[in-house]
């Protein structure tokens, strides 16, 4: 039986999902190669591992389920909340206050129209 998607992860990316959502939010429901051409021209930290995420799904569907790579379009595509790096701040008169490092897990599905 013939696979109908094909699933990329990237975990544990150090940027927080608020700011990853804001670039996933553009390309949800496009076309691969739009998707990749969007994201080429969006001025954000998190494009480039969205675009090697996409990439790399793509890849997938067309190496493992020979899938045709113009038919590919991104079905799903969303950020959770990977593990907090939890800090401490230096503040005023010997005290401190806490800082929450936040990190991604991204996920990328792709399937055929």
């Amino acid at each position: 039986m013939k696979a109908t998607q094909a699933v990329a992860i990237a975990r544990s990316i150090r940027i927080t999902p608020r700011k990853v959502r804001l670039v996933i939010d553009l390309v949800r429901g496009k076309d691969v190669k739009v998707a990749l051409g969007i994201l080429a021209n969006v001025n954000r930290a998190a494009s480039p591992v969205v675009i090697k995420l996409i990439k790399s799904a793509a890849a997938n569907a067309i190496n493992n389920h020979e899938m045709e790579e113009a038919k590919l379009y991104v079905a799903e595509i969303y950020a959770c909340d990977a593990t907090r790096m939890k800090r401490f701040l230096p503040r005023a008169k010997g005290s401190a206050s806490g800082l929450i490092k936040r990190a991604s897990h991204i996920t990328c599905v792709v399937k055929e129209r």
